[in-house]
């Protein structure tokens, strides 16, 4: 591995003391709301990511209570947790029947190992991790507002406004710019999940990346990595991913597009609740995105008219439509996303004769 990921395990925690296809489900929104003294306290970046113990992650989640329970998923569950110096975190403990242990320890170094080696504003912070024993915990940054998903499919207390939604798409299309860039270690990265529950927001509706559990460094020098094992999210796959093996950049664009649609819609990108034909966003929606006329009728119908342009919504629709194209040659790629929706902001902005600040 190029970062060398099994041999340095047992030293690393020396020195400082997969096919995850399951849902995570997650509490309400308001259940991730901390109190205000808390809130005002300023986060420090952490250089390496700290040990903790046992006892440690007990003390902070009230022994594992239910009443600091955020959600559950495939490999464990998130706690709410305060930890000796006053941070409030998210715990997540890894918690896995016995085929899925090895599977999950895998996940778990691969997820620490290159958190510890990241720093991007638009992902989320390991703060440290657990591995006492035989138990596993992954410390993370707390993210105020929950997951994306809980705020589209009316979880959330209000529902997101357009630029809200732009700010939102934008900040994550940075965060897997700057995996795809090499720039930071090296070797470019494909996340390989993302989706709209890994992408949690501040309590500023700023966007953060998380769970890397199934990230992979891709071979230096290349940009496609055959694989026999398919692993990712049902209604997230590159088509191309799942029928030839072939993982590249445009894989995790793939699945960028699925969320942008998810954005735009308010919808799931998987929806057994509805009809068989229209249980798969991307099959339901595709051929529409480009006709104006009825592009109207896709809006998310609870998102304020008076928020959005229909320019902004065609050039958003476009754009979406070029990512989850069948041939990964003909989707955009993630710097030219972010280029895009930079100028959908503002195109918007100005037909609302909004002020707007681009960082």
């Amino acid at each position: 591995m190029p970062f060398g990921l099994v041999s340095a395990w047992n030293k690393r925690r020396r020195n400082k003391s997969q096919d995850h296809t399951d849902p995570w489900v997650y509490k309400p929104v308001e259940c991730w709301q901390i109190d205000e003294n808390h809130a005002s306290r300023p986060m420090k970046r952490r250089h390496g990511s700290s040990v903790f113990t046992l006892k440690e992650m007990e003390e902070a989640t009230g022994c594992f209570s239910d009443e600091n329970l955020l959600g559950k998923g495939g490999f464990g569950r998130v706690y709410k947790g305060t930890l000796r110096s006053g941070e409030v975190v998210a715990i997540k403990k890894m918690d896995l029947p016995a085929f899925k242990e090895a599977e999950g320890e895998r996940e778990f170094r691969v997820e620490v190992d290159i958190l510890s080696r990241l720093d991007h504003p638009n992902l989320v912070s390991l703060i440290g991790y657990c591995a006492d024993g035989k138990h596993r915990f992954l410390v993370y940054e707390y993210m105020q507002k929950g997951n994306l998903q809980d705020h589209l499919n009316g979880i959330g207390e209000t529902k997101m406004d357009w630029p809200s939604r732009l700010k939102v798409a934008l900040g994550a299309a940075r965060g897997l710019a700057y995996l795809h860039s090499s720039s930071a270690v090296g070797i470019s990265i494909v996340h390989r999940d993302f989706k709209s529950t890994n992408v949690l927001l501040n309590a500023n509706f700023e966007a953060k990346i998380s769970d890397f559990g199934l990230a992979k460094l891709m071979p230096e020098g290349h940009d496609i990595y055959v694989t026999a094992r398919v692993l990712g999210t049902f209604g997230y796959f590159d088509p191309e991913y799942t029928s030839t093996g072939k993982l590249t950049l445009r894989s995790d664009v793939y699945a960028f597009g699925v969320v942008l649609l998810e954005l735009l819609t308010g919808r799931r990108a998987v929806d057994i609740n509805q009809g068989p034909n229209d249980q798969n966003l991307v099959l339901q929606v595709r051929h529409i995105l480009n006709d104006r006329k009825k592009l109207r009728k896709v809006i998310d119908p609870e998102m304020a008219q008076s928020s959005y342009t229909i320019e902004s919504i065609a050039m958003f629709a476009n754009l979406a439509s070029r990512c989850v194209r069948v041939e990964s040659g003909e989707r955009p790629s993630m710097p030219e996303c972010v280029r895009e929706l930079q100028l959908i902001f503002s195109t918007n902005a100005k037909g609302l004769g909004m002020g707007f600040r681009m960082r």
